[in-house]
């Protein structure tokens, strides 16, 4: 903005400031040509040309009466002769005499006499040319010439003064309204890259609307702030009581049928009639064991959302570690085919074990039961440039749109017995790594998730 003023403030003065300083030179030639140092100048060459032309009438006329023997001369004596005769020349004129006063003409005779003839001026030609030089050079020299260099210079210095004063306050002026708007918008892109604490200070802020501009920016990224931490108070809130509702409604399950059993039981042993053999026993037993281990594992995997586990980043062998899982998990699904496709450079990444071991064990027990009996699970590992990547692909029937749409919210399954937690608490994980967790496109006509993680020093490529 303070570069566009300047800009501005150039185009609106240059040419006019140029228009002015050539109309002024021009009043000053026209001035001078219309003074008396014009007419001046006509005398003085007046005077140069009747120099001239008596000069030439003077020549004119002793040659004249020197041919026509109107008027004597005198010999001259060779060595007076020698420097005439030096020349090369028949005749010449000369002035003469004190300051010119006097006009002399040198002939060579036919025998090679030279004689000399004069006749008088009647002016000293001598002060007639060294005046018109002083005319001359009072008109056209020095003084004419300082009189407009001096005025121009002067003329230039005022009008360059004036227009770099003019200039300076622009700049300064431009530069208190330029700041607080360079700020503000430094502040906008702050507040929308996220950062609602970013403020801009309201001081010394140039013009009353900019210092109000400011203020309102502050008090908006305030109010910004204030609900971005409602919002989230809340949306934990509704999170946690979305979590809650699951829980209760879990529980409450497994509850009625344990509740449905001991009334039984009890109403049998009241009534002699009923059934209360062993075997109605040990199938009243089982039931309320298994509902009892169905409660116990949905608060076990509740907790495990809810803790937040002391996080120990060291170097881990992905492919190792990937090899493990999967042979640990074989045995509880002998049915699935695995195939491995590992990176050959054995990458490491820097990333908490025992986060990353449930993260993997979560994706492929997920990953094996979807592709059930005679399914394939593909497990793949590749360095991409700073970070290492682990891909789980199974032949599964796939996420539905439903299913991708909240696929990493908690308390949200697509399959029977799930809790809704898997996905949460793997990609917490992955992100307390400081890497994440992503779907993909399946290979195999299944589900397909990414574990991305930070490779080991010297890993990338």
């Amino acid at each position: 903005m303070r570069n566009r003023l300047i800009l501005i403030f150039l185009l609106a003065t240059v040419v006019p400031l140029g228009l002015t300083l050539w109309t002024s030179v021009r009043l000053l030639d026209r001035s001078l040509s219309i003074a008396p140092l014009s007419e001046l100048d006509a005398v003085s060459e007046s005077l140069k040309d009747t120099g001239r032309e008596l000069y030439q009438q003077a020549r004119e006329s002793l040659a004249r009466d020197v041919a026509q023997g109107r008027i004597t001369g005198r010999q001259l004596t060779p060595e007076e002769a020698r420097t005439f005769l030096d020349r090369g020349v028949t005749e010449s004129f000369e002035l003469a005499g004190d300051r010119g006063s006097r006009l002399d003409y040198y002939v060579r005779k036919s025998n090679g006499e030279v004689w000399i003839y004069s006749r008088p001026m009647g002016v000293a030609m001598e002060d007639l040319t060294a005046r018109y030089a002083r005319a001359r050079k009072a008109l056209s020299g020095p003084g004419e010439r300082n009189l407009r260099r001096g005025f121009s210079q002067t003329l230039l210095v005022i009008a360059a003064v004036l227009w770099v004063s003019a200039l300076a306050a622009l700049m300064f002026f431009a530069a208190r309204i330029s700041r607080p708007v360079q700020q503000l918008t430094e502040g906008l892109r702050q507040v929308a890259a996220g950062d609602l604490r970013a403020r801009v200070p309201a001081t010394g802020s140039g013009p009353g609307e900019i210092r109000a501009a400011l203020d309102a920016f502050n008090d908006m990224a305030g109010q910004l702030q204030q609900a971005r931490e409602r919002l989230i108070l809340v949306t934990r809130l509704a999170s946690w009581q979305a979590v809650a509702r699951k829980m209760a409604h879990e529980v409450k399950n497994s509850l009625t049928p344990i509740r449905l059993t001991m009334e039984e039981i009890v109403s049998r042993q009241g009534a002699a009639s009923l059934d209360t053999s062993p075997a109605f026993l040990e199938q009243a037993a089982q039931i309320v064991a298994e509902e009892v281990n169905t409660l116990e594992r949905r608060v076990r995997a509740f907790s495990e959302f809810a803790a937040e586990p002391p996080v120990l980043p060291t170097e881990i062998d992905v492919n190792a570690l990937l090899e493990e899982r999967i042979q640990f998990l074989k045995a509880a699904h002998p049915e699935v085919f695995y195939e491995l496709n590992l990176a050959p450079e054995q990458p490491r990444a820097v990333a908490d074990l025992d986060l990353i071991k449930g993260v993997l064990t979560n994706l492929l027990e997920n990953a094996a039961e979807a592709a059930s009996s005679g399914g394939i699970v593909r497990a793949r590992t590749a360095v991409a440039g700073e970070t290492l990547n682990i891909e789980i692909h199974d032949s599964g029937p796939g996420l539905s749109e439903q299913a991708k749409a909240s696929l990493f919210e908690p308390s949200i399954s697509f399959k029977k017995g799930g809790m809704g937690l898997g996905l949460s608490i793997a990609r917490r994980g992955a992100l307390l790594c400081g890497g994440d967790l992503q779907a993909l496109e399946g290979e195999l006509g299944g589900a397909a998730f990414r574990v991305v993680l930070a490779a080991a020093a010297g890993e990338g490529v």
